[in-house]
């Protein structure tokens, strides 16, 4: 059993766990939620009754409802998210691409942001003891040092995030409950009436859904790390957390009541809530719990791109594994990217209050998107239309409203999460299309017709030995089939005898973690074709695990490995073994549509800054030859070439 399925069981250690990992986000609300609705209103009982209210059923029908019964339920394997959702469905339709893509890209966007408000909310508490006091270098400084330390992994996160968060959820409670005590009345605010009276009377009530939204916005992460704690822990530790949550908003409601008529206090409404002696240990343990819920965002990021190249969704860029727990990735180029938006954030809203116009809007596209596949999901499995009408209608009814709302924030700083979620969204897009552009000229051959080639070739010693072991990654499906380029390479681009020739092929499932193999022997002892199957939560360390698969062939004398040169054979010295990975460049002999040459132009330019495909495979540099082949798709039909003589 590995670490993480220990994890999944019902546990106090698990229920630990998961108040580490995954309640970062949306249990760091309450520092900015209660203070976007207000704002600079004047306080009154219908603005308050009615924002919590809205508060109290976005939190019931959103999360608790669609997330925790409905959602968890579409597990991929014990894993989550919206790559994990779209994997069980994507064989229903190639539409199912385009929800992928907007919401993984709308997701990434929204970890751009969620670091710089959550941090910039709490430090903020500061200026509750001096109001002069300049919070941006702090912010900015707790920010750096969360970047800095993901190349040490999130292997201990719950063990040691658990208890700090579970201080915090304490102190929400308790913090809430003191305000109730004074004021109890306001717990009728929990009536749905006052929601619908708030949106239908309040002025320009409606288009504050777009505030109420934000105590939502962790609710993605929920599914997204199901995989790192399980349903059972995930569901019962929820029950807490929304309990500490409620009590903590109808707190600050209850102190607001008694505010009645005025406008918000000059500090922050979470912070006004507490006793003056306390501030300064509310100001820490709300800094440490926005630290808690940037790790969260951070490393979910670093999953979904991980996920994203498995499945042909994104470049190919480098990623290390920190530790030996599974799925634990850390992805440097996004934490540059993460650091660099955030700190971009930060300096361009300079205060909280600004980036909540901003925050929400991408979010609410993905939680869209996560309703359409889940909808897709749930007609798969339980093959009804009406069922699927009502509980996917219910929720798009409900999310198309947020998103109505929200797109009131689009002149506030909403157009900033919004263009960079088309920028994701175009770089995922391009990098699918123009992949399936490449492989519909993509030639085969019957690799059957070639065996006998190769068995002479390999025989031939008027050809100089290239390899003893000579392999070639190829992307065909069917083992009897291999690229032509792959056979051009072999005997027409310089000749390349070798003792065994080997093919290999990665086959990426829909299963996370499948780790597997099969061997098909084409003729024994010469030409061998190897097939991983491996889950797109899986790296492909092809040089690691064909090693592997050496070993296990070795032993049961399914292939001899050693150098067949006659000095280094009586020796039993093993042959050298050298990839061949051939990458493709576009030729200028194309003829491409506008659109196409745009795209195809863009895909191979990402290229060049990507991985190389030896790389990409997670191949030793100095065992690996790269050939280069041009692309051909759209040779130029109508260019004519006069011959004249002298």
């Amino acid at each position: 059993m590995d670490k993480r399925s220990s994890h999944h069981n019902l546990s106090l250690a698990g229920l630990l766990i998961t108040l580490g990992i995954i309640f970062g986000d949306i249990g760091t609300s309450p520092l900015y939620v209660m203070q976007a609705i207000v704002g600079e209103r004047h306080i009154s009982d219908l603005l308050i009754y009615g924002g919590l209210s809205c508060i109290f059923w976005t939190l019931t029908i959103q999360t608790t409802i669609k997330y925790v019964v409905l959602v968890l339920r579409a597990d991929n394997n014990g894993e989550g998210g919206t790559f994990s959702l779209y994997a069980l469905v994507r064989k229903r339709g190639k539409w199912l691409v385009f929800p992928a893509i907007i919401g993984g890209a709308s997701l990434l966007a929204d970890c751009i942001i969620t670091p710089a408000i959550t941090v910039s909310s709490a430090v903020e508490g500061l200026k509750t003891l001096n109001e002069n006091i300049n919070t941006i270098p702090i912010i900015i400084a707790i920010i750096s040092v969360i970047f800095l330390i993901q190349i040490m992994g999130t292997q201990r996160v719950g063990v040691s995030y658990g208890p700090m968060m579970l201080i915090w959820f304490g102190m929400l409670a308790v913090l809430g409950t003191l305000q109730l005590i004074q004021n109890p009345i306001i717990l009728k605010a929990i009536n749905p009436y006052y929601a619908i009276k708030f949106l239908t009377e309040y002025p320009k009530g409606f288009w504050l859904l777009g505030a109420v939204f934000l105590c939502s916005t962790g609710a993605e992460g929920l599914y997204s790390d199901l995989g790192h704690c399980g349903r059972k822990n995930i569901r019962v530790s929820w029950m807490f957390v929304k309990v500490c949550l409620i009590l903590n908003y109808f707190g600050q409601g209850a102190y607001l009541m008694m505010h009645e008529g005025d406008t918000k206090p000059d500090i922050p409404i979470f912070f006004a809530i507490m006793p003056d002696w306390f501030v300064i240990f509310g100001i820490i343990i709300a800094t440490f719990a926005s630290v808690i819920a940037s790790q969260a965002t951070i490393s979910g990021s670093f999953t979904l791109i991980s996920e994203a190249m498995r499945l042909n969704l994104w470049p190919k860029v480098r990623v290390i594994h920190p530790t030996e727990e599974k799925g634990q990735v850390y992805v440097p180029s996004v934490n540059i990217v993460l650091f660099i938006g955030c700190v971009i954030m930060v300096l361009f809203f300079r205060e909280s209050k600004n980036m909540e116009a901003a925050y929400g809007l991408s979010i609410n596209f993905s939680m869209l998107m996560t309703t359409l596949l889940f909808g897709t999901y749930l007609y798969v499995r339980r093959g009804s239309v009406v069922l699927v009408a009502i509980s996917a209608g219910v929720f798009l009814f409900i999310e198309f409203l947020f998103l109505i709302a929200n797109l009131d924030k689009f002149l506030h700083g909403g157009y900033v999460t919004l263009i960079l979620a088309t920028a994701l969204f175009t770089v995922m897009f391009i990098w699918y299309n123009a992949r399936k552009i490449k492989n519909r000229y993509l030639e085969f051959v019957n690799l059957k017709d070639f065996l006998p080639q190769l068995k002479q070739l390999s025989e031939d010693a008027s050809v100089p030995k290239y390899a003893t072991h000579l392999i070639y990654m190829t992307s065909a499906d069917y083992s009897s089939q291999v690229e032509s380029k792959i056979i051009y390479s072999i005997f027409n681009k310089q000749p390349k005898r070798a003792d065994i020739y080997w093919f290999v092929h990665v086959d990426v499932v829909d299963e996370p973690y499948t780790s597997e193999y099969n061997v098909n022997i084409l003729v024994p002892g010469d030409v061998y074709r190897v097939e991983f199957r491996l889950g797109f939560r899986v790296a492909p360390r092809i040089n690691l695990f064909f090693k592997k698969v050496v070993e296990n062939m070795v032993a049961n004398k399914e292939v001899d490995i050693v150098s067949r040169y006659e000095s280094l054979s009586k020796q039993n010295v093993v042959g050298d073994f050298r990839f061949v990975v051939i990458e493709k460049f576009l030729s200028y002999e194309n003829d491409l549509p506008f659109i196409d040459k745009i795209t195809m132009d863009t895909y191979f330019w990402m290229k060049k800054i990507s991985l190389s495909e030896g790389r990409e495979f997670g191949l030793d540099t100095s065992s690996v030859t790269t050939e280069k082949f041009p692309l051909i798709i759209k040779p130029h039909s109508d260019f004519v070439i006069k011959r004249v003589y002298d």
